[in-house]
């Protein structure tokens, strides 16, 4: 099987992303505050404070999930790419990349870049991941050939030749 061509995408409109995670945030919220409301008796300080520090952790969470930044997304046949999208054909990290979430015209990625090594003790540190949220809107030109790119197989390993 053959992988997917070259191919190259600015993701750069979040509207669903965004609206998702408003009303999840928002529906974290009125839980705990549903929560306290609903007690069978007056709650305590601790209660109200603890119930305080949910909610604004519920907020700041959904806040800190909202802030998307225009990325260039590139596949080149080996490897993904990902940087800024004034960064485009010349992304700085290099990584793999998984679809966490598909509903046909808006997908949630995961990009994980690939694990640099140390330069003091020679080790791979931890890879990092980054969430990539896509949607169609914006991209329908292109939509098909993301899908297509990100849904084939990988078969780097089985296209090599073997090494004796």
């Amino acid at each position: 099987m053959r992988t997917p061509p070259p191919f190259q995408v600015t993701l750069q409109r979040f509207g669903v992303w965004h609206g998702a995670v408003r009303i999840v945030s928002g529906l974290g919220a009125a839980v705990i505050v549903g929560w306290v409301v609903l007690q069978p008796r007056s709650p305590s300080l601790w209660t109200l404070i603890a119930a305080g520090c949910g909610v604004m952790a519920v907020l700041g969470l959904g806040a800190s999930l909202a802030r998307s930044q225009a990325s260039s997304l590139r596949w080149d046949g080996m490897a993904w790419h990902l940087g800024p999208a004034e960064s485009r054909g010349d992304e700085p990290q290099i990584g793999s990349l998984a679809v966490a979430l598909d509903f046909g015209s808006w997908m949630l990625l995961r990009f994980t870049a690939d694990a640099p090594v140390s330069a003091s003790n020679q080790r791979a540190t931890t890879p990092r991941q980054l969430w990539l949220p896509a949607q169609r809107s914006g991209l329908e030109a292109q939509w098909h050939a993301l899908r297509c790119a990100v849904h084939a197989p990988r078969h780097a390993a089985a296209d090599a030749p073997a090494e004796f």
